[in-house]
């Protein structure tokens, strides 16, 4: 519940927030009162009336937007100066994604969190993750010589892993890593020697990284989860194929945490099981 703030309390805040939000702006009192369309008298006695009065809802609103502010933070109704159009631009960003994660926008967020956990749900199995050959037979035939900048990308975002401080959480479901083991569905095609220097490549990863890197499997028909990375508290990010949804406002984020914090809960292998279920599943490679 919030708290209620007495008259004198909240004219005096309000005088503060508009002198603030008048010197950042540049203005005058008097090229303000003139924006407004009020006297200059009246604005004048609103920055300096020490008494519990607010001047009335034509000079907050209009200073509010002149000035760029909200109405609700010259008031005190709201600790975010930004308008309601700003707050939920700024809280909300679509971008293009490439087919191979190979552009700055992914570097500069892995780089924003650096030494927060990321939480992650990957499309497929995890580029960084994968081997040359892996990514070769996966983004070749669509990239033709730009897949080796997808190679080179997905070297780096591991190195960047290593050395980041941040911990790392990979939560994939059941069926992706059965799919691949069998060269099933969206890995048809990927010829049985890729398939198992992948495996033992995996196998590696998640022993020497553990526990900085934890990977772990939840069952899709139980709970679902869209292509995700979570960047600590700063920020929640959709992979939808063709463009990122970034998410910063602090309850999303938060809902989004919850969301993938319960896949690592139900999850049917820990991380540090994971390692010995791709040795005894790499049996099934043929």
């Amino acid at each position: 519940m919030s708290k209620i703030i007495d008259k004198q309390t909240r004219a005096s805040r309000f005088r503060t927030r508009l002198d603030h939000a008048l010197q950042a702006s540049g203005l005058s009192q008097s090229a303000l009162a003139r924006a407004i369309g009020t006297d200059r008298s009246t604005l004048s006695q609103a920055l300096s009336d020490r008494a519990a009065r607010l001047p009335g809802a034509h000079v907050v609103g209009g200073a509010a937007q002149v000035l760029g502010v909200s109405a609700d933070w010259l008031l005190g109704l709201s600790d975010r100066p930004e308008t309601a159009a700003d707050l939920v631009s700024n809280s909300f960003a679509v971008s293009q994604a490439p087919r191979a994660l190979v552009d700055e926008q992914i570097y500069a967020w892995h780089r924003e969190a650096a030494g927060y956990k990321i939480r992650h749900v990957p499309a497929t199995l995890p580029d960084m993750l994968k081997t040359e050959d892996m990514l070769a037979w996966e983004y070749g035939p669509h990239l033709g010589r730009t897949a080796q900048q997808a190679i080179g990308a997905s070297r780096d975002r591991l190195d960047w892993m290593r050395g980041s401080g941040s911990e790392y959480e990979i939560a994939l479901p059941v069926f992706e890593i059965d799919s691949f083991i069998r060269g099933t569905g969206y890995y048809r095609g990927l010829p049985a020697s890729l398939r198992m220097a992948q495996t033992d490549h995996l196998i590696q990863l998640s022993r020497d990284l553990y526990p900085r890197l934890r990977l772990y499997q939840f069952d899709a028909r139980k709970l679902w989860s869209a292509p995700l990375t979570i960047f600590g508290p700063l920020l929640a990010v959709f992979y939808t194929g063709g463009h990122y949804m970034a998410f910063r406002d602090r309850a999303r984020i938060t809902t989004f945490t919850q969301d993938f914090d319960r896949l690592v809960r139900e999850a049917t292998t820990s991380a540090r099981d994971f390692p010995d279920l791709l040795t005894d599943m790499r049996a099934l490679i043929r």
